[in-house]
Parts: C-alpha cells; sequence; structure tokens
C-alpha cells in the first residue's frame, strides 16, 4: 500500500521547489525593487512573504463557499478528491513561475532603459508590488496542495502506520528544498560562462531559472496526472475486492 503511494509522493516534490524560490530568489528580486509606501517607509524584503498568508486566507474560503459547493454538484457529492486538490495546486505554482519569469524581465527592461544595469545599490523604479501575483499564486497553491497531500497521505497510510503518513508528507517539503539547492548548483555549474543566478541581479538571467522551474512544474504535473489516473483510493479497492470476494463464493456455491 506504501508503495503504490510513492508515485503521488514523488510528483508532489517539485511544489516545494516552487515554494523555496518565494523565500529566496523573489525576496532577492524585491531587494532591487521600489519598496518605498509614502514618503518615509520602506517594506522590508522578506515581508512579502506575507502574500503567502494573503494567497491561503484568500483561498480556503473561496474552495470552502464556491469551488466545493459546485464540485459537489458537477463531479462528486464529496466535493475535490485530495488528489484533484494537490492536482489544482500544482497547475498554479506553473503559473507562478510564468509570472515570475515575467516579471523578472520586465523588471530587467526597467533598469535596462534607467542604465542601471551595472548598479547595485540603486533601487530600479519598478514597484515591489509587481511581484504580488507569484507569492499570491504558490499560497493559494499550497493551501490545496498542503491540505490535499496531507488528507491524502492520513486517508491512504495502513492502519498502525499513521505517523509514517506524516513523515511521508513532510519529506516532500525537505527533499523538494534539498532538489532547490541542487537544481541551484547545477544552474551555477551549467551557466557560470553567462550566469542566470549572479551575485548581481542585474547581470544575471533569473527569468531564465523560472522558465526552467516552470518547465519543470509543467512536466511533473503531466506524469502526477497519469499516476493519480492510474492511483485507486484504498476504500474504494476495498469495496471492489469485497465485490470480488462475493461474486467468486457466489460461483463456486453454484
Amino acid at each position: 500500500m506504501v508503495i503504490r503511494m510513492l508515485p503521488i509522493w514523488a510528483t508532489t516534490i517539485i511544489f516545494w521547489t516552487v515554494y523555496a524560490q518565494m523565500t529566496t530568489f523573489s525576496v532577492s528580486q524585491a531587494t532591487t525593487m521600489d519598496r518605498r509606501i509614502g514618503p518615509n517607509f520602506l517594506i522590508p524584503s522578506a515581508s512579502l512573504t506575507a502574500f503567502f498568508v494573503g494567497g491561503i486566507l484568500i483561498t480556503v474560503p473561496f474552495y470552502d463557499y464556491i469551488v466545493n459547493p459546485i464540485a459537489k454538484v458537477v463531479l462528486d457529492p464529496q466535493g475535490l478528491s485530495p488528489l484533484q486538490r494537490i492536482g489544482v495546486g500544482l497547475f498554479l505554482s506553473i503559473f507562478a513561475m510564468v509570472a515570475a519569469a515575467l516579471v523578472e524581465l520586465k523588471r530587467l527592461g526597467v533598469a535596462k532603459s534607467h542604465g542601471l544595469i551595472n548598479s547595485r545599490s540603486t533601487h530600479v523604479p519598478m514597484s515591489v508590488f509587481w511581484l504580488v501575483p507569484q507569492f499570491l499564486l504558490v499560497g493559494s497553491g499550497e493551501a490545496f496542495t498542503y491540505i490535499g497531500q496531507l488528507d491524502f497521505f492520513l486517508r491512504e497510510c495502513p492502519e498502525g502506520m499513521k505517523t509514517m503518513s506524516t513523515g511521508l508528507f513532510l519529506s516532500t517539503l525537505s527533499i523538494g528544498c534539498f532538489f532547490s539547492s541542487m537544481l541551484v548548483a547545477i544552474v551555477h555549474k551549467v551557466t557560470y560562462k553567462s550566469p542566470w543566478l549572479a551575485n548581481n541581479l542585474n547581470h544575471g538571467k533569473l527569468y531564465n531559472f523560472y522558465w526552467l522551474l516552470a518547465g519543470l512544474s509543467l512536466i511533473n504535473f503531466i506524469l502526477y496526472l497519469a499516476c493519480s489516473k492510474w492511483y485507486v483510493y484504498k476504500d474504494k479497492k476495498d469495496v471492489a475486492n469485497t465485490i470480488e470476494l462475493e461474486e467468486a463464493q457466489a460461483t463456486s456455491q453454484v
């Protein structure tokens, strides 16, 4: 039963790799942008991660009061299944990386037009709030993926192994962060002549890194769809086995 869950487990790791970029490179982007609110207040770069919470706060009631009632009518009386919720989260992560790449292209364009490419101390005259969509999309994706994963592993783990289900779920977060570090190291090594991830973001091509993550997320999403279509929930499998056993007994009595 645990082995049957491993393909689902493996295809949820990439989401947390995307998630890791929001607390690293997206914060670095924010550091180079105009973070002023009014004449005297400057937003701390790392505080933009608060929009994660905003994405969750928007998504949860939206799901409870709009998406789930519609899903109960259109799809299933139980609403979206855990695998469907995870799928929605993975799908949103693709658009988050697309939004991040487009914003970075615009940021570099503004930096070039104002002659700030070689400057590390001068802020690019572009509002930091351009980064909000990518934070909101990942936050919304987390609301779907986090709850879907937790529900899936708790429901599908064998009896007496519920603690293992939590371990499987949390391991996707940690492995996703490790994979992010590995991916950064590989990109540094492959693109050292024309670095994507330069110390000065204006000299790098961070947008290519985001495009790479968007492509990996898309491939992973396709693999996830295949794995989720193949997967049979434990309760449905038990029902199917019971029916087969009853049919076999009836046949033997005849």
